[in-house]
């Protein structure tokens, strides 16, 4: 069964690190590599974009716990290898189309398949240490 509560902060923990992530310890270098401006957002715009942001973290982090009581995952080591096989599979393989395709540097895939690969770890973490 599906524990919500922990849906829910996992979510919050990886939406967290992505603001940690991507302002005080990477933000300038993301913004060089994705071709950002460096030009503050309106408030509206921030709100919406994280409130977006923070709903596909509850997705993802449901879909995992999802899949952990679906194959019944209790031990940290299987944890820690699904949440891997999940961004190996689809996040990392997925994202890696933008740096073939759209032509964007390999380091912006790097640096957001890092944080995306510690989200998912430390989502899986959560679920398996809430049990």
């Amino acid at each position: 069964m599906v524990n919500y509560l922990a849906v829910l902060v996992a979510a919050v923990v990886a939406f967290l690190l992505g603001f940690i992530w991507y302002r005080p310890l990477f933000g300038k270098i993301w913004m060089k590599l994705s071709g950002m401006p460096d030009v503050k957002p309106k408030k509206k715009d921030m709100m919406l974009r994280s409130l977006g942001g923070l709903a596909s973290y509850i997705v993802m982090a449901y879909v995992l716990a999802r899949i952990f009581d679906l194959i019944n995952v209790v031990a940290l080591s299987e944890g820690l290898w699904v949440g891997f096989l999940a961004w190996l599979g689809f996040v990392g393989t997925i994202t890696f189309g933008s740096f073939l395709w759209e032509k964007k540097p390999f380091n912006l895939w790097l640096l957001n398949n890092v944080y995306n690969l510690i989200s998912l770890l430390i989502m899986a973490w959560i679920f398996v240490v809430w049990v």
